[in-house]
């Protein structure tokens, strides 16, 4: 499971188990399907202005999330795109009711554009993980300590509830999120590699950027020396007096030290695909809905349908995570049926990929933009094969027109947010 001391036991500690019973009870809560997708969004848009507003940052537990859109899973697979759910929301909300839930859809963008532009930051944090893994393999103290925040077993209550409703339903709130962060790093002091690791393992919205991005924030690398401390009163205000960790939690926090962030390169420049060669499409855990490519004139004689959530630790992922994956891609492949040709499902590897082109006898492959992750590693890797025809991936126009404004902190790019909104609605491709 890990890439470290063979001779070590494995660290099935550090996976809080989920039985089948449990998974299903979580694609209960979050159907991995456009429809259910939708509803939800419907169901939030009457409550994207004040009530958003008032009540988002308050966490009242598992089933009690009534405060926030919970469309995080879905947007991640994108079964509903960013502007399907900026759109609806306008429709029933001017752009300053709805100000704060707008900007929390564009938080996702930024971290996406900001990773995107400084891609060498997933693969410090997956060396970095790697060797923290190692340490957990030969000292018994850290892995003790791991282990116990993993499952839940610490000494503060506040703190074990959240890793064990993450491990039970794959979803945090957001703000529970920040204080679970802050307390693993400044309280407990692990590492913050394990802690991101421990929630891309059981997050249904895990996602590269925004996961790895946020907690490099709350260690104060994203944004050199600014921390984020989790504080008794924040906690007790927050979760209305249902918990209050007196004296438990560390007084300051330390900004913890990391490399520089390098200066942002440009996006890459994507070739047009040629709608009169024989095509093949990539269909990604990354965004389920092709539309947009296969309404451009793209007509695939052969899919592939790659799921790639395994990838994204070198330890077990919760089977949930990778089941949302691939029950919200068999979602996507049965809507657009007939329009994605022949479908081979379940592929994991470039190997896998080069093989299923070659055997179509291929002229080119097609597949949505994929931003930094193991997708994009996957297809990296496909497009450096020998004997594989041109891989031509298409980003959508919401992307193209907002990640080139993510070259420093958000508040500068929430200032391009009111033009972004203008563009949106004219984009052919969002």
């Amino acid at each position: 499971m890990s890439g470290g001391c063979k001779s070590a036991p494995p660290l099935e500690v550090g996976f809080a188990p989920t039985s089948f019973a449990v998974m299903q009870e979580i694609l209960s809560r979050f159907p991995p399907t456009r429809t259910a997708a939708l509803e939800r969004l419907h169901r939030f848009a009457p409550k994207a202005g004040r009530d958003y507003a008032a009540r988002r940052n308050y966490d009242l537990g598992r089933d009690a999330h009534s405060g926030v859109s919970t469309l995080s899973p879905y947007l991640r697979a994108r079964l509903v795109t960013e502007s399907e759910v900026l759109d609806t929301v306008l429709n029933r909300h001017s752009p300053a009711a709805a100000e704060k839930f707008i900007q929390e859809v564009f938080w996702r963008t930024y971290w996406k554009g900001w990773l995107e532009m400084r891609p060498s930051i997933w693969g410090h944090y997956q060396a970095s993980l790697k060797h923290c893994l190692d340490d957990v393999h030969t000292q018994s103290g850290l892995r003790d300590q791991w282990a116990a925040a993993c499952k839940g077993e610490t000494d503060i209550a506040c703190f074990n509830a959240w890793a064990q409703e993450l491990a039970q339903t794959g979803y945090l709130h957001n703000h529970a999120r920040m204080w679970f962060a802050s307390i693993w790093i400044f309280t407990l002091r692990l590492p913050w590699e394990l802690g991101a690791d421990f929630f891309l393992r059981h997050l249904l919205d895990g996602d590269p950027a925004s996961n790895t991005l946020g907690w490099r924030w709350v260690a104060g690398i994203q944004t050199s020396g600014k921390t984020y401390l989790a504080r008794t009163s924040n906690i007790s205000k927050f979760t209305e007096g249902r918990f209050a960790p007196k004296w438990q939690l560390a007084g300051d926090a330390v900004a913890i030290k990391g490399p520089e962030n390098p200066p942002p390169m440009g996006l890459h420049d994507l070739d047009s695909p040629d709608p009169t060669a024989r095509t093949g499409l990539i269909l990604h855990d990354e965004d389920l809905s092709p539309g947009f490519i296969l309404d451009g004139g793209i007509t695939p004689v052969t899919t592939a349908a790659l799921t790639a959530r395994d990838a994204l630790s070198p330890l077990a992922i919760a089977p949930h995570v990778s089941g949302f994956a691939d029950d919200a891609t068999q979602d996507s492949v049965t809507r657009f049926g007939a329009r994605l040709g022949d479908v081979s499902p379940s592929l994991k590897t470039a190997q896998d990929l080069a093989r299923w082109a070659q055997e179509a006898g291929l002229e080119q492959i097609v597949t949505p933009y994929a931003p930094v992750g193991p997708v994009a590693d996957i297809l990296r890797a496909l497009g450096d094969t020998d004997g594989v025809p041109p891989l031509r991936m298409i980003r959508r126009g919401y992307d193209s027109a907002a990640w080139p404004h993510a070259t420093h902190g958000f508040f500068r790019f929430k200032d391009k947010i009111p033009k972004l909104l203008g563009q949106m609605r004219s984009l052919t491709t969002a």
